[in-house]
């Protein structure tokens, strides 16, 4: 729906790319055999694929030509969230799909995945090479005893044998699971122990930034605080001789062996994902076979409008959902870019040059990169060869409208950006790449497909024009099948269904506008709340981090027990900057001229730096924990943070608050 309110796009897709959109000859032919919209464009279908349910992901399932080993009874037998069982009878295999394009001769020996370096060299592998690999390693592990639904484990860098590792997993009916290699000893162990490895696919070390890191002590104590395990798998890196005891990966993967996949039932786990884990133990979220490939089918192959001819590229490690869902790019044909290393080595513009380098079409980033390359001046248009890329995507945080005007102005005029958002919990986007609708700035296209997305007031009322919660009232394909060690779904109903049963709510906050588009504004519970307005921390970051002066910034609202409200913002300053009275007068200037009066902080506080979460995300929720008095121990998982170092400082401020 169009108001006279609506503002003009940023850019728009022209008729020829519309008509070219795989999404478009989707809904001619879901129009024809399924009875969908014909006309009204992307709004009508996606009304359609939320009120016709069943029938969409039907739809979806035959357009992608799903191979399903046992035909399915029915498509949804239960609608109820949680516990919502889809294509039920139905047997099938994720890895089977992701290595369909080996079948065809023609693209056999056409590069499956494009490995990247900090050499920025980019070294192919090929479906047929790949294909084998996972025949071979899917052998040895049947061989090592490895059943459906025992876990298998890597501490792995974003490589080709992590790639491969996943396939193999899958193709046995394993469930994988995977940590990246700049997680310390407990990070890893807070999430490994939880599912009880059978198997562990490690690296000696890794390289970023230019330098080695050994890893070799640390993978000795996953080993021993690992008793599950039947098999270390040694995967040389940096060159070392596989240690005593383990499996050396050459030897696994060198036999030509077909791969067989084995048929496992469509709610079948497929790998275990772990939400940032700020506070307790990170909740080990599972994820089934077929929920994943339906999903994954519909968001790269409609929304991404991904196929054979692209390389996707997405700059992310195996310990981010985001590492999961490039993977999957696999199941649309698509070459997938693999880059392991650091994201700004040997300059800021690395991510861009290795786009140019692997002729990437969709090239996904973090709004974080994005305003580093604004703030370091970066002309990627200018010094790099761009012409292939078609859309650039970001997640992790929303994109501030300086980054949507920032990439139309120096990367391509005529380019479509898309900002998602979406959750490790679904791994997958609530909202985000539409390929025949317009971009507006500061805002996400559209709700995606088969997503009955929602912003509700606390009462459950939907809200449009206005922040509310970010609620799906509808069930999706990739929700998880259960928590690990969630016996009775307590923790599960708790984490989504708490405050409107029976519909999921996100945590975050969200505008849904009157043309339909979705505005993030940050998470719902460490949202701003002053005198009963509500503000996302979002809005004051974009402002903030515009000065040159501030590298970073962390806000954090906390109500009072006299019912007044203090909201401090902690400000990490850029290399020869200081917080002198002028740049504070500047900070509250910006936030009020920019935002509002009410969104100005009451103090503004330095520190050595920010704290994140192992995935780069802000911890919001555990520093507002701290400030209230809650102790370190409590109110923190220390192995999901990134620098445990920086918190004793909000834990000693929440003290010093509640004596003062």
């Amino acid at each position: 729906m169009t108001s006279a309110s609506t503002p003009q796009p940023l850019w728009s897709p022209g008729p020829d790319r519309i008509a070219a959109a795989r999404i478009t000859a989707f809904q001619a032919w879901a129009a024809e055999r399924f009875g969908a919209p014909a006309a009204g464009g992307y709004p009508a279908l996606h009304r359609w694929s939320v009120d016709e349910l069943d029938t969409f992901w039907q739809a979806v399932a035959e357009w992608f030509d799903v191979r399903f080993t046992t035909p399915y009874e029915s498509v949804l037998a239960d609608r109820a969230m949680p516990g919502a069982r889809w294509f039920t009878g139905a047997t099938l295999n994720y890895a089977e799909h992701a290595l369909r394009a080996a079948e065809d001769p023609a693209r056999a020996d056409e590069a499956a995945l494009l490995h990247v370096d900090e050499t920025h060299e980019a070294v192919p592998v090929t479906w047929a090479e790949l294909r084998r690999q996972v025949g071979a390693l899917s052998a040895e592990l049947r061989a090592l005893g490895v059943r459906p639904g025992d876990r298998v484990s890597g501490y792995l860098p974003n490589i080709p044998e992590a790639v491969t590792a996943l396939l193999a997993t899958a193709a046995v009916g394993a469930v994988w699971t995977s940590c990246a290699p700049d997680f310390g000893a407990r990070s890893v162990l807070d999430r490994f122990q939880q599912v009880e490895p059978v198997v562990l696919f490690t690296v000696d070390g890794y390289r970023y930034g230019g330098k080695e890191h050994d890893r070799r002590d640390t993978v000795d104590e996953l080993r021993a605080e690992l008793p599950s395990l039947r098999a270390v798998v040694h995967i040389p890196l940096l060159g070392t001789d596989a240690p005593e005891g383990t499996l050396a990966w050459s030897e696994l993967t060198a036999a030509a062996t077909e791969p067989v996949f084995e048929a496992v039932p469509f709610d079948h786990p497929l790998w275990v994902l772990y939400s940032s884990g700020t506070t307790g133990l990170p909740k080990a979220i599972v994820q089934s076979q077929g929920g994943i490939l339906l999903e994954h089918l519909k968001q790269l192959g409609l929304h991404c409008d991904l196929g054979p001819e692209d390389r996707f590229f997405w700059y992310t490690s195996t310990g981010w959902m985001m590492w999961n869902f490039l993977v999957s790019g696999l199941l649309t044909g698509t070459t997938v870019v693999l880059y392991d290393g650091s994201p700004g080595y040997p300059d800021t513009g690395a991510q861009w040059r290795i786009a140019e380098r692997t002729k990437a079409t969709l090239y996904g980033t973090s709004a974080a990169y994005v305003m580093a390359c604004r703030k370091a001046e970066v002309h990627p248009g200018r010094d790099f060869d761009l012409s292939s890329v078609k859309c650039v995507a970001t997640t992790g945080s929303p994109l501030p409208p300086d980054g949507f005007r920032w990439l139309h102005d120096e990367v391509a005029e005529d380019l479509w950006i898309a900002s998602v958002s979406g959750g490790t919990d679904v791994c997958s986007c609530f909202a985000g790449a539409v390929p025949t609708l317009p971009v507006h700035i500061g805002e996400l296209q559209a709700a995606c497909l088969g997503t009955d997305l929602q912003a509700w007031d606390p009462s459950g009322k939907p809200l449009v024009g206005e922040v509310g919660e970010l609620v799906v009232t509808n069930p999706m394909p990739s929700m998880p099948i259960h928590f690990w060690n969630d016996p009775d779904g307590s923790r599960y109903r708790d984490s989504y269904f708490e405050m409107f049963p029976g519909a999921w709510r996100h945590g975050d906050w969200i505008t849904i506008t009157d043309h339909g588009s979705v505005v993030i504004h940050g998470r719902s519970d460490s949202t701003l709340n002053r005198q009963g307005v509500r503000m996302g921390s979002a809005d004051i970051y974009e402002a903030v981090e515009r000065l040159p002066e501030i590298k970073e910034s962390l806000v954090i609202g906390l109500e009072e027990p006299n019912g007044g409200y203090w909201m401090p913002l902690f400000v990490h300053l850029a290399p020869g900057a200081t917080l002198d009275d002028d740049l504070r007068a500047r900070v509250k200037t910006t936030i009020r001229e920019q935002l509002s009066p009410r969104h100005v902080p009451d103090e503004i506080i330095e520190v050595p730096a920010i704290p994140h979460t192992l995935t780069g995300k802000r911890i919001e929720v555990p520093v507002k924990r701290l400030l209230q008095g809650t102790p370190l121990a409590k109110a923190v998982n220390a192995g999901s943070v990134d620098n445990i170092d920086l918190l004793p400082f909000y834990e000693e401020l929440g003290r010093t608050r509640a004596q003062g």
